[in-house]
């Protein structure tokens, strides 16, 4: 056994350690935001029920980056929702504000996945008592309104899918 550290190879480079070991603790059925720079993501992950989530920090990054680096090495659930956006409230919605960010979200994902995905639109609300049940939430510098991605993680088969 030898003392030296070697680097991984094939790792992204905005996943530390620290973000490396939250990926490797998460299970089937677990939960990961990618927040946007809006996002409470120091309260939520402080919140009951749980109050243990995970909290890293990737504020240099965009959402769409750091998607595409989690994406690398997490496989999605395929039972159920495995991707899901808060939805826009009424008065944003009836502005006509635009999310382009939902359209690359949902581009990256099937990419990565080898599969068609429909991003769930969630109330704002019910999004937040989601993210307060998640076990890692990842707050991006992404400026994008409503930019803000739950991920519920699958089963790798050992498949790649790309």
């Amino acid at each position: 056994f030898s003392e030296r550290k070697m680097p991984l190879k094939n790792i992204p480079a905005l996943l530390s350690p620290a973000f490396l070991h939250a990926l490797a603790s998460l299970g089937h059925g677990d939960t990961l935001i990618i927040a946007d720079a809006h996002f409470p993501s120091s309260s939520i992950a402080a919140s009951p029920p749980f109050a243990n989530a995970t909290l890293i920090d990737c504020c240099g990054h965009s959402g769409t980056d750091v998607l595409k680096a989690v994406l690398e090495l997490l496989p999605l659930d395929t039972y159920e929702s495995c991707a899901a956006v808060m939805r826009k409230v009424e008065s944003d919605e009836k502005a006509g504000l635009q999310t382009p960010v939902w359209e690359e979200y949902r581009q990256i994902v099937e990419a990565a996945e080898g599969r068609k995905v429909e991003l769930e639109l969630v109330e704002r609300f019910e999004f937040y008592e989601r993210a307060k049940k998640a076990q890692v939430i990842v707050r991006t510098g992404e400026n994008a309104k409503y930019g803000n991605l739950l991920l519920k993680t699958g089963v790798w088969t050992g498949a790649v899918n790309k």
